[in-house]
């Protein structure tokens, strides 16, 4: 479940202060936030995935709130149960593909079982590329291993920014039926922050900053 309450963020303090409305999503609901940019959607998914500090407010996970935890266990924390597929992609460059999945597991203090990661690279069509360095992945092969990197260790949530934004409309709906499939796999909640308003029919619950 996540649940957030009166969150709000300043950047700076001579800028505006940024508030979100409240959101609640029970186990297994998806939501899309939709606005256009520069709106704050990439402040609040930062906030969701404990990466920001809020000005004010409230960020829990099945009732554990993030930003009471200290940072050390947050990173902790964060890094078991939430997923983030980033605008870029943030793949080591000196590793090849099974070992970014690999290295995600281990900094999350977590076992790497190699069935599991094999399973995964099969379903996002990866498996054939699995001992390629980041740099001979083409486009589309790098956002499915941002995917893979999103949710190699089974998380809570799984946290989309822009997933879709350079994409053309055959690959919009690949990337997201992808992130779809993974949820309910994982039984994980889908929050998808962007301005792309293809993927709206995707989603029952929505809200627009």
């Amino acid at each position: 479940m996540i649940q957030t309450h009166n969150l709000s963020f300043q950047h700076a303090p001579t800028l505006e202060t940024l508030r979100f409305p409240d959101l609640l999503l029970e186990r297994e609901e998806n939501l899309l936030i939709l606005g256009k940019s520069g709106i704050g959607k990439t402040t609040l998914l930062h906030l969701l995935a404990g990466l920001l500090q809020p000005k004010t407010g409230t960020v829990n996970l099945d009732n554990i709130a993030l930003h009471s935890l200290s940072a050390k266990k947050r990173d902790r924390f964060v890094g078991q149960h939430i997923g983030v597929v980033f605008q870029k992609n943030y793949a080591i460059r000196s590793l090849d593909v099974m070992q970014n999945l690999e290295a995600r597991l281990f900094f999350a203090g977590l076992k790497s079982k190699r069935e599991r990661l094999h399973d995964l690279l099969e379903q996002l069509n990866l498996a054939a590329h699995k001992n390629k360095k980041i740099h001979q992945l083409s486009e589309g092969q790098l956002q499915r291993l941002g995917i893979a990197l999103a949710v190699v260790h089974q998380p809570q949530v799984i946290l989309a920014d822009e997933p879709t934004s350079s994409l053309d409309d055959e690959n919009c709906e690949v990337v997201m039926q992808l992130l779809l499939e993974q949820a309910e796999q994982q039984n994980a909640n889908l929050v998808v922050i962007t301005h792309d308003a293809r993927v709206k029919p995707l989603f029952q619950n929505q809200i627009i900053l």
